[in-house]
């Protein structure tokens, strides 16, 4: 594609941005995910600022290039990625329409506001309201802390016996 001549709007940086994927949950872009804290312009930079889920996130290396890349794809001459780590990216931070998809993949999305109340062991309410993302059954229990990425439990149905992960709040 040919460069920019002129800036491209805020609007439109925001929507080539919701396409980036998450390299370790692809059905969930980075938006989503409230990785993005934001961009702006330094000179005739375009500088996005991002924080990872965790300081270790084995991904924040593939997160930086894949949003280098697609703003250079759609013109950006200059593009540079910042990581911010304070504050601490939160699961609060995930947007309606990234636990919709989530829950669509199968991933049961974090308690809202859990993370903010340091609901980390999942008991009392905040567990009562994980539920089966295939059959809706609150009849679930915890079968490891640790699931197929740091960020997520494994939990199981125990109506429909079926496996799922549940993203930790954090």
């Amino acid at each position: 594609m040919a460069a920019v001549t002129d800036r491209p709007s805020d609007a439109q940086v925001q929507a080539w941005l919701e396409t980036v994927p998450d390299p370790e949950i692809p059905v969930v872009s980075l938006v989503d995910l409230g990785i993005v804290r934001g961009f702006a312009w330094d000179d005739d930079t375009l500088v996005v600022t991002v924080t990872p889920t965790y300081s270790g996130c084995p991904a924040t290396a593939v997160i930086a290039i894949d949003v280098e890349t697609t703003l250079l794809e759609n013109g950006v001459e200059k593009v540079r990625v910042e990581s911010q780590l304070s504050p601490a990216w939160t699961t609060d931070w995930i947007s309606q329409e990234g636990r919709r998809k989530l829950h669509d993949y199968g991933i049961v999305p974090p308690v809202d506001g859990s993370a903010c109340v340091g609901a980390l062991k999942m008991t009392g309410a905040a567990a009562a309201d994980i539920a089966c993302p295939r059959c809706a059954s609150k009849a679930v229990e915890r079968i490891s802390q640790f699931g197929s990425t740091p960020c997520k439990a494994s939990y199981r149905c125990t109506d429909c016996l079926e496996p799922f992960d549940y993203f930790k709040s954090i």
